[in-house]
């Protein structure tokens, strides 16, 4: 028997398992200091209440004969794929249903599409990028070239049409900086993936977030992207299922690459590996996608927003260049003093209690940056700020 000597070439420390351990450490050194996180993605504030009694009375369903669920669609119930759908089609773009997959959220999607590409493909990857994208072509043996995001280009690397890639990983709203590209910066994506026969996997899952209505929620609001795009979503940070667990990703029948269709080969691999979401978590989501639901989850968004905004006040006092917040969850701050990534942290930690998450850990191109999350409550926001505008 032998491993995949691939998974071998990954760090051993995985980046938010080496901020766990940093604090940690700091609490054992100090336990009676409070901590101020801002570093994991995940979500403070419950479940809207709408949404948990949907849970409530599916649950109830599954304890009488007449309405008890068994297994279900692979695809997903039809009921919530059809929600999602209306959901494209109230900003005018066109999903099919039944082009859409339910599954139990973006990152398993993110990391289980590997199984339907060849090894022998290229990868293009945004630099700084969610550890996720690369680790997951890494374990798959393929080559990743990257695209820097740069303080200049406003963390939005454009593609160079001299360099061939095969697959093509976009973010917007990015983790972690923040950044979002527009409709024509998409639009020049699209260009260079229809030019290299590639495919590009956009990975939508703040576009919850996007406050700019001129700012894009999809690749398929951009003209060709159906024929070269797969869209991965999620409602952990739309409607707080960090620990419920549902997303879903749109798979154009359009799209044929080496003459087979991915669609119905991503049909093909969620029949033979996933035994389907939950009924009672489909029924919760399909909640989320009603007026009232989307009501309900906007005063979630719009609290995080004012997070974001919060911090964000409090670095421009300080002098502090940062990007992101004003249409993402996250704040990306350059490091006073040139200071490099983990030594900011250290600092911010020992000195404040503040836990950041380490530029350089999303990339080489985050090196002297750092990461805020504004999921926090606003008791913690509002005490970091007060520490950042006096740095």
């Amino acid at each position: 028997m032998k491993v995949n000597h691939h998974a071998l070439e990954l760090e051993q420390n995985y980046l938010f398992s080496e901020v766990a351990k940093r604090i940690r450490k700091y609490h054992a050194e100090y336990p009676e200091r409070e901590l101020l996180k801002l570093s994991i993605g995940d979500v403070t504030r419950p479940l809207s209440r709408i949404i948990t009694e949907e849970m409530k009375t599916a649950a109830e369903e599954m304890s009488h004969a007449e309405t008890f669920h068994g297994y279900g669609a692979e695809q997903g119930e039809p009921f919530l794929r059809e929600a999602i759908a209306a959901y494209y089609h109230k900003r005018g773009i066109a999903v099919d249903a039944e082009d859409v997959f339910v599954s139990d959220g973006a990152k398993c999607d993110l990391g289980n599409l590997c199984d339907l590409f060849d090894a022998d493909n290229t990868v293009l990857l945004p630099n700084p990028v969610y550890p996720v994208y690369y680790d997951t072509s890494i374990m798959a043996g393929r080559r990743v070239i990257f695209a820097d995001g740069t303080k200049e280009n406003g963390f939005l690397p454009m593609p160079d049409h001299s360099v061939h890639a095969d697959i093509i990983y976009l973010c917007s709203p990015n983790n972690p900086t923040g950044a979002v590209y527009s409709k024509e910066q998409l639009a020049e994506w699209v260009q260079y993936a229809q030019e290299n026969s590639a495919l590009i996997l956009f990975d939508a899952a703040y576009e919850a977030y996007i406050r700019d209505p001129e700012l894009p929620h999809s690749i398929f609001e951009i003209a060709g992207a159906a024929n070269c795009a797969i869209e991965i979503n999620s409602l952990s940070k739309t409607a707080g299922f960090t620990g419920v667990r549902c997303g879903w990703t749109v798979v154009p029948r359009t799209l044929q690459f080496d003459g087979a269709s991915l669609h119905d080969m991503w049909f093909r691999r969620m029949a033979t590996k996933y035994n389907g979401t939950s009924y009672i978590i489909q029924r919760a989501a399909a909640k989320v996608f009603t007026e009232e639901g989307l009501r309900a989850v906007q005063q979630d968004i719009d609290y995080y927003m004012e997070n974001a905004r919060i911090l964000k006040e409090a670095l421009a006092k300080a002098g502090i260049h940062s990007v992101g917040g004003e249409n993402a969850p996250y704040v990306w701050m350059q490091c006073p003093e040139n200071a490099d990534s983990w030594t900011f942290f250290d600092t911010l930690l020992y000195q404040y209690g503040i836990a950041g998450t380490p530029g350089v850990g999303f990339g080489t191109a985050g090196q002297g940056w750092l990461r805020f999350s504004s999921f926090g409550t606003r008791e913690t926001v509002t005490k970091a700020a007060a520490y950042l505008a006096a740095l």
